[in-house]
Protein backbone atom coordinates (compact mmCIF):
# COMPACT_ATOMS: atom_id res chain seq x y z
CA UNK A 1 0.00 0.00 0.00
CA UNK A 2 1.26 3.06 -1.05
CA UNK A 3 3.00 5.15 2.19
CA UNK A 4 1.32 8.53 0.38
CA UNK A 5 -2.28 7.68 0.87
CA UNK A 6 -1.86 5.21 3.39
CA UNK A 7 -3.76 7.15 5.89
CA UNK A 8 -7.02 7.82 4.05
CA UNK A 9 -6.87 4.06 2.78
CA UNK A 10 -7.04 3.27 5.93
CA UNK A 11 -9.35 5.04 7.57
CA UNK A 12 -11.87 4.07 4.64
CA UNK A 13 -11.44 0.69 5.75
CA UNK A 14 -13.04 1.53 9.21
CA UNK A 15 -10.84 -0.54 11.23
CA UNK A 16 -9.21 0.99 14.42
CA UNK A 17 -5.92 1.96 14.49
CA UNK A 18 -3.06 3.69 16.40
CA UNK A 19 -0.66 6.53 15.95
CA UNK A 20 2.28 7.28 17.87
CA UNK A 21 5.18 9.30 17.77
CA UNK A 22 8.79 8.19 17.50
CA UNK A 23 12.38 9.88 16.57
CA UNK A 24 11.59 8.89 13.09
CA UNK A 25 7.99 10.36 12.24
CA UNK A 26 5.16 7.99 13.38
CA UNK A 27 4.52 4.36 13.57
CA UNK A 28 1.07 3.70 12.74
CA UNK A 29 -0.59 0.22 14.40
CA UNK A 30 -3.69 -1.79 13.22
CA UNK A 31 -5.04 -5.28 11.92
CA UNK A 32 -5.11 -6.17 15.73
CA UNK A 33 -5.71 -9.27 16.79
CA UNK A 34 -6.02 -9.21 20.70
CA UNK A 35 -8.12 -6.30 21.98
CA UNK A 36 -8.10 -6.40 26.41
CA UNK A 37 -10.07 -4.01 28.13
CA UNK A 38 -8.83 -3.58 31.48
CA UNK A 39 -10.33 -3.14 35.01
CA UNK A 40 -10.03 -3.49 38.55
CA UNK A 41 -9.47 -6.83 38.45
CA UNK A 42 -7.41 -8.34 35.54
CA UNK A 43 -5.09 -5.66 35.59
CA UNK A 44 -2.76 -7.53 37.87
CA UNK A 45 -3.21 -10.53 35.40
CA UNK A 46 -2.18 -8.79 32.47
CA UNK A 47 1.10 -7.24 33.52
CA UNK A 48 2.15 -10.24 35.12
CA UNK A 49 1.79 -12.31 31.76
CA UNK A 50 4.57 -14.09 30.55
CA UNK A 51 5.31 -14.18 26.93
CA UNK A 52 6.42 -16.94 24.00
CA UNK A 53 10.37 -16.23 23.97
CA UNK A 54 11.70 -15.94 20.47
CA UNK A 55 14.91 -15.66 19.67
CA UNK A 56 14.11 -12.68 17.20
CA UNK A 57 11.31 -10.51 18.05
CA UNK A 58 8.86 -9.10 15.36
CA UNK A 59 8.33 -4.94 15.54
CA UNK A 60 4.73 -6.10 16.27
CA UNK A 61 5.08 -8.26 19.26
CA UNK A 62 3.76 -5.70 21.59
CA UNK A 63 0.92 -4.66 23.57
CA UNK A 64 -0.46 -1.35 22.74
CA UNK A 65 -2.96 1.40 24.41
CA UNK A 66 -3.47 3.03 27.94
CA UNK A 67 -4.02 2.84 31.36
CA UNK A 68 -6.78 5.41 32.81
CA UNK A 69 -6.02 7.41 35.80
CA UNK A 70 -8.86 5.61 38.17
CA UNK A 71 -7.51 2.03 37.01
CA UNK A 72 -3.87 3.17 37.94
CA UNK A 73 -5.32 4.45 41.44
CA UNK A 74 -7.11 0.98 42.27
CA UNK A 75 -3.52 -0.52 41.30
CA UNK A 76 -1.74 1.24 43.81
CA UNK A 77 -4.57 1.07 46.58
CA UNK A 78 -5.58 4.48 46.47
CA UNK A 79 -9.30 4.27 46.86
CA UNK A 80 -11.86 6.86 44.66
CA UNK A 81 -15.10 7.93 46.13
CA UNK A 82 -17.97 7.67 43.43
CA UNK A 83 -17.56 10.60 41.38
CA UNK A 84 -19.56 11.28 38.11
CA UNK A 85 -18.56 9.16 35.30
CA UNK A 86 -19.13 8.40 31.66
CA UNK A 87 -18.13 5.00 31.61
CA UNK A 88 -15.67 4.88 29.42
CA UNK A 89 -13.01 1.76 29.82
CA UNK A 90 -10.42 1.88 32.10
CA UNK A 91 -8.09 0.80 30.30
CA UNK A 92 -7.83 -0.80 26.58
CA UNK A 93 -4.77 -2.39 25.37
CA UNK A 94 -4.26 -4.31 21.26
CA UNK A 95 -2.00 -6.52 19.66
CA UNK A 96 -1.41 -5.04 16.40
CA UNK A 97 -0.39 -7.55 13.68
CA UNK A 98 0.51 -4.53 11.40
CA UNK A 99 3.16 -1.42 11.69
CA UNK A 100 4.36 0.87 9.23
CA UNK A 101 6.49 4.01 9.98
CA UNK A 102 5.06 7.07 8.21
CA UNK A 103 7.16 10.34 7.57
CA UNK A 104 6.50 13.04 9.80
CA UNK A 105 4.56 15.33 7.12
CA UNK A 106 1.38 13.08 7.91
CA UNK A 107 -0.39 13.88 4.56
CA UNK A 108 -4.34 12.84 4.75
CA UNK A 109 -7.38 14.17 2.95
CA UNK A 110 -10.40 15.41 5.00
CA UNK A 111 -13.86 13.06 4.06
CA UNK A 112 -16.12 14.98 5.53
CA UNK A 113 -16.78 18.32 8.00
CA UNK A 114 -16.42 18.09 11.31
CA UNK A 115 -19.95 19.01 13.09
CA UNK A 116 -19.37 21.20 16.27
CA UNK A 117 -22.75 20.88 18.38
CA UNK A 118 -22.17 22.84 21.03
CA UNK A 119 -19.27 25.35 22.67
CA UNK A 120 -17.09 24.36 25.22
CA UNK A 121 -17.94 24.39 28.58
CA UNK A 122 -15.78 24.35 31.92
CA UNK A 123 -16.46 22.46 34.73
CA UNK A 124 -15.07 24.82 37.50
CA UNK A 125 -15.54 28.49 36.48
CA UNK A 126 -12.63 31.04 38.28
CA UNK A 127 -14.44 31.39 41.63
CA UNK A 128 -15.52 27.93 42.28
CA UNK A 129 -11.26 27.24 41.16
CA UNK A 130 -10.45 29.90 44.14
CA UNK A 131 -12.36 28.30 46.35
CA UNK A 132 -10.56 24.89 45.51
CA UNK A 133 -7.16 26.71 45.50
CA UNK A 134 -7.72 28.04 49.02
CA UNK A 135 -8.19 24.80 50.23
CA UNK A 136 -4.70 23.00 49.25
CA UNK A 137 -3.48 26.27 49.78
CA UNK A 138 -3.98 25.83 53.63
CA UNK A 139 -3.54 22.19 53.04
CA UNK A 140 -0.01 22.87 52.28
CA UNK A 141 0.20 25.33 55.21
CA UNK A 142 -0.63 22.33 57.41
CA UNK A 143 2.00 19.72 56.24
CA UNK A 144 -0.41 17.35 54.00
CA UNK A 145 0.91 18.25 50.60
CA UNK A 146 3.74 20.07 49.00
CA UNK A 147 2.46 20.63 45.58
CA UNK A 148 -1.36 19.74 44.03
CA UNK A 149 -2.37 19.85 40.96
CA UNK A 150 -5.95 21.41 40.46
CA UNK A 151 -7.65 19.79 37.31
CA UNK A 152 -10.73 21.52 35.42
CA UNK A 153 -12.32 19.68 32.46
CA UNK A 154 -13.46 21.70 29.13
CA UNK A 155 -16.83 19.76 27.19
CA UNK A 156 -18.71 20.42 24.49
CA UNK A 157 -20.78 18.36 21.90
CA UNK A 158 -19.19 17.23 18.80
CA UNK A 159 -18.59 14.94 15.34
CA UNK A 160 -15.21 14.92 15.21
CA UNK A 161 -12.90 13.12 12.53
CA UNK A 162 -9.86 12.19 14.96
CA UNK A 163 -7.56 11.85 12.32
CA UNK A 164 -8.07 15.56 10.83
CA UNK A 165 -7.18 16.41 14.09
CA UNK A 166 -4.23 14.71 14.53
CA UNK A 167 -2.46 15.43 11.33
CA UNK A 168 -3.33 19.37 12.35
CA UNK A 169 -1.95 19.11 15.88
CA UNK A 170 1.06 17.28 14.25
CA UNK A 171 1.69 20.30 12.18
CA UNK A 172 0.92 23.45 14.67
CA UNK A 173 2.07 21.57 17.68
CA UNK A 174 3.82 18.81 17.60
CA UNK A 175 5.09 16.85 20.89
CA UNK A 176 7.28 14.22 21.65
CA UNK A 177 4.70 12.03 22.97
CA UNK A 178 1.71 12.44 20.64
CA UNK A 179 -0.50 9.47 19.96
CA UNK A 180 -3.91 9.30 18.67
CA UNK A 181 -6.39 6.22 18.96
CA UNK A 182 -9.10 5.13 16.38
CA UNK A 183 -11.42 2.58 17.42
CA UNK A 184 -15.37 2.07 16.35
CA UNK A 185 -16.47 4.68 19.86
CA UNK A 186 -13.72 6.51 20.46
CA UNK A 187 -10.86 8.09 19.84
CA UNK A 188 -8.06 9.79 21.67
CA UNK A 189 -5.63 12.89 20.28
CA UNK A 190 -2.80 13.90 22.09
CA UNK A 191 0.15 16.30 22.17
CA UNK A 192 1.38 14.78 25.19
CA UNK A 193 4.50 16.17 25.41
CA UNK A 194 6.11 13.75 28.70
CA UNK A 195 8.03 10.16 28.69
CA UNK A 196 7.07 9.11 32.32
CA UNK A 197 9.02 5.35 31.23
CA UNK A 198 11.17 4.58 28.67
CA UNK A 199 12.55 0.99 29.11
CA UNK A 200 15.14 -0.96 27.36
CA UNK A 201 16.77 -3.80 29.06
CA UNK A 202 17.50 -2.74 32.15
CA UNK A 203 17.97 0.68 31.84
CA UNK A 204 14.97 3.42 32.35
CA UNK A 205 14.51 6.78 32.27
CA UNK A 206 11.71 9.10 32.76
CA UNK A 207 11.76 12.87 31.57
CA UNK A 208 9.64 15.28 34.14
CA UNK A 209 7.60 18.62 33.04
CA UNK A 210 7.39 20.87 36.08
CA UNK A 211 7.39 24.40 35.02
CA UNK A 212 4.81 26.42 32.60
CA UNK A 213 5.60 29.49 30.40
CA UNK A 214 2.82 31.47 28.14
CA UNK A 215 4.52 32.02 24.85
CA UNK A 216 5.02 35.68 23.64
CA UNK A 217 6.60 37.47 20.32
CA UNK A 218 8.69 39.23 23.40
CA UNK A 219 9.82 35.76 24.63
CA UNK A 220 12.28 33.66 23.10
CA UNK A 221 13.27 30.40 24.52
CA UNK A 222 16.77 31.85 26.05
CA UNK A 223 14.63 34.39 28.10
CA UNK A 224 12.24 31.61 28.91
CA UNK A 225 14.73 29.71 30.58
CA UNK A 226 16.28 32.61 32.41
CA UNK A 227 12.54 33.26 33.47
CA UNK A 228 12.36 29.45 35.06
CA UNK A 229 15.95 30.14 36.55
CA UNK A 230 15.06 33.35 37.93
CA UNK A 231 11.38 32.71 39.71
CA UNK A 232 11.43 30.60 42.89
CA UNK A 233 8.20 29.27 42.59
CA UNK A 234 8.54 27.32 39.53
CA UNK A 235 12.23 26.40 40.97
CA UNK A 236 10.77 25.05 43.75
CA UNK A 237 7.65 23.13 41.63
CA UNK A 238 10.72 22.40 39.27
CA UNK A 239 12.64 20.74 42.42
CA UNK A 240 10.08 19.08 44.29
CA UNK A 241 8.68 16.76 41.07
CA UNK A 242 12.16 15.84 40.34
CA UNK A 243 13.32 14.92 43.66
CA UNK A 244 9.93 12.61 43.92
CA UNK A 245 10.37 11.19 40.50
CA UNK A 246 14.11 10.03 41.49
CA UNK A 247 12.46 8.75 45.01
CA UNK A 248 10.05 6.70 42.60
CA UNK A 249 13.02 5.29 40.55
CA UNK A 250 14.78 4.47 43.13
CA UNK A 251 12.21 2.30 44.42
CA UNK A 252 12.91 -0.16 41.67
CA UNK A 253 16.54 0.65 40.49
CA UNK A 254 20.03 -0.79 41.55
CA UNK A 255 20.83 1.62 44.99
CA UNK A 256 23.13 4.43 43.15
CA UNK A 257 22.32 4.32 39.87
CA UNK A 258 19.39 6.89 39.34
CA UNK A 259 20.98 10.10 38.23
CA UNK A 260 19.99 13.03 36.83
CA UNK A 261 21.41 13.11 33.34
CA UNK A 262 19.82 16.81 32.13
CA UNK A 263 18.77 19.47 35.08
CA UNK A 264 16.14 21.80 33.83
CA UNK A 265 15.96 22.66 30.19
CA UNK A 266 13.04 24.82 28.23
CA UNK A 267 11.32 22.71 25.63
CA UNK A 268 9.51 24.78 23.17
CA UNK A 269 5.36 24.32 22.06
CA UNK A 270 3.24 26.21 20.04
CA UNK A 271 1.44 28.53 23.05
CA UNK A 272 4.21 27.61 25.72
CA UNK A 273 7.73 27.08 27.10
CA UNK A 274 8.29 23.87 29.73
CA UNK A 275 10.59 23.23 32.17
CA UNK A 276 11.98 19.91 31.91
CA UNK A 277 14.49 17.60 33.57
CA UNK A 278 15.70 13.65 32.73
CA UNK A 279 16.60 10.88 35.38
CA UNK A 280 18.01 7.34 34.18
CA UNK A 281 18.71 4.49 36.93
CA UNK A 282 19.60 0.92 36.29
CA UNK A 283 16.49 -1.72 37.16
CA UNK A 284 17.40 -4.53 39.76
CA UNK A 285 17.28 -7.76 38.57
CA UNK A 286 13.90 -9.22 39.91
CA UNK A 287 11.81 -6.23 39.33
CA UNK A 288 8.74 -6.87 37.10
CA UNK A 289 6.51 -4.98 34.69
CA UNK A 290 3.52 -4.65 37.47
CA UNK A 291 6.54 -3.27 39.67
CA UNK A 292 7.56 -0.63 37.27
CA UNK A 293 4.42 0.23 36.66
CA UNK A 294 3.05 0.49 40.20
CA UNK A 295 5.83 2.63 41.04
CA UNK A 296 6.32 5.16 38.52
CA UNK A 297 2.29 5.73 37.64
CA UNK A 298 0.05 7.98 38.21
CA UNK A 299 3.13 10.30 37.11
CA UNK A 300 3.67 12.61 39.92
CA UNK A 301 4.39 15.81 37.61
CA UNK A 302 0.72 15.67 36.95
CA UNK A 303 -0.45 14.93 40.62
CA UNK A 304 1.68 17.22 42.48
CA UNK A 305 4.07 15.59 46.03
CA UNK A 306 4.14 13.23 48.20
CA UNK A 307 2.21 11.16 45.75
CA UNK A 308 -0.59 9.21 47.75
CA UNK A 309 -1.65 11.73 50.14
CA UNK A 310 -1.94 13.86 47.63
CA UNK A 311 -3.71 11.52 45.75
CA UNK A 312 -6.13 10.68 47.99
CA UNK A 313 -6.88 15.15 48.29
CA UNK A 314 -7.20 15.46 45.21
CA UNK A 315 -10.01 11.93 44.50
CA UNK A 316 -11.95 13.77 47.37
CA UNK A 317 -12.30 16.94 46.26
CA UNK A 318 -12.68 16.04 42.35
CA UNK A 319 -16.73 15.03 41.31
CA UNK A 320 -16.01 13.53 38.02
CA UNK A 321 -14.21 10.88 36.59
CA UNK A 322 -10.74 11.80 34.74
CA UNK A 323 -10.61 9.12 32.41
CA UNK A 324 -7.77 8.93 30.21
CA UNK A 325 -6.65 11.88 31.41
CA UNK A 326 -3.13 11.93 34.00
CA UNK A 327 -3.31 8.13 33.27
CA UNK A 328 -0.75 6.50 30.72
CA UNK A 329 -0.70 5.51 27.00
CA UNK A 330 2.31 3.91 25.62
CA UNK A 331 3.47 0.21 24.77
CA UNK A 332 4.94 -3.07 26.54
CA UNK A 333 7.26 -5.56 24.11
CA UNK A 334 7.33 -9.16 24.70
CA UNK A 335 10.64 -8.75 25.41
CA UNK A 336 9.98 -6.79 28.44
CA UNK A 337 11.09 -3.17 27.03
CA UNK A 338 8.36 -0.40 27.33
CA UNK A 339 7.52 3.37 26.71
CA UNK A 340 5.00 5.39 28.39
CA UNK A 341 3.63 8.77 28.67
CA UNK A 342 1.82 10.90 30.85
CA UNK A 343 -1.81 11.66 28.90
CA UNK A 344 -2.37 15.55 29.06
CA UNK A 345 -2.81 17.95 26.15
CA UNK A 346 -5.56 15.12 25.08
CA UNK A 347 -8.90 14.90 23.82
CA UNK A 348 -11.03 11.97 24.55
CA UNK A 349 -14.00 11.86 22.32
CA UNK A 350 -16.58 9.18 23.27
CA UNK A 351 -20.91 9.25 22.17
CA UNK A 352 -20.12 12.42 20.25
CA UNK A 353 -19.09 14.17 23.73
CA UNK A 354 -15.25 15.72 23.25
CA UNK A 355 -13.54 16.24 26.47
CA UNK A 356 -10.28 18.12 27.54
CA UNK A 357 -8.62 17.91 30.85
CA UNK A 358 -6.03 20.55 32.20
CA UNK A 359 -4.21 20.99 35.17
CA UNK A 360 -2.09 23.08 37.19
CA UNK A 361 0.16 23.01 40.05
CA UNK A 362 -0.44 24.55 43.61
CA UNK A 363 2.51 25.46 46.24
CA UNK A 364 2.82 27.85 48.66
CA UNK A 365 3.90 30.88 46.62
CA UNK A 366 1.41 30.00 43.67
CA UNK A 367 -1.20 32.82 42.95
CA UNK A 368 -5.05 31.63 42.20
CA UNK A 369 -5.14 33.73 39.08
CA UNK A 370 -2.30 32.81 37.38
CA UNK A 371 -2.90 29.10 37.83
CA UNK A 372 -6.31 29.27 36.20
CA UNK A 373 -5.17 31.35 33.31
CA UNK A 374 -2.55 28.63 32.98
CA UNK A 375 -5.06 25.49 32.85
CA UNK A 376 -6.20 27.46 29.34
CA UNK A 377 -2.90 27.99 27.68
CA UNK A 378 -2.55 24.13 28.31
CA UNK A 379 -6.20 23.89 26.64
CA UNK A 380 -5.83 26.30 23.96
CA UNK A 381 -3.81 24.64 21.10
CA UNK A 382 -7.14 21.74 21.61
CA UNK A 383 -9.72 23.92 21.45
CA UNK A 384 -8.62 25.32 18.92
CA UNK A 385 -8.44 22.92 16.46
CA UNK A 386 -12.16 23.17 16.85
CA UNK A 387 -12.71 26.46 15.28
Amino acid sequence: MNKKNYLNNIDNLKKPFIIYKTNRGFDLFTDFSKKIILNNQNIRQFLKQKYNTKKKYQSTDLFIGFFGYELLNNLIGVKIPRQKSINFPKGIFYKPETKINLKENLIYELKSTNKIDSKFKININQKSYTKIFDKFKKKIRLGETYQIKICTKYKNKSQIDPLDFFCRLAKTNLAPEAFMIKDKNYSIISCSPENLINKKGSLISTKPIAGTLRKTKKINKRKALNFFRNNLKETKEHNMIVDMERNDLSRICVHGTVKLKKEKSVEEYKDLYHYVSLISGKLRKKVENIDIIKAMMPGGSVIGCPKISTLNLLNNQEKENRNIYTGSFGFIKFNGDMRFNIIIRSILNYKNISEISVASGVVIDSNAKHEFNENFIKAKALIDLYK
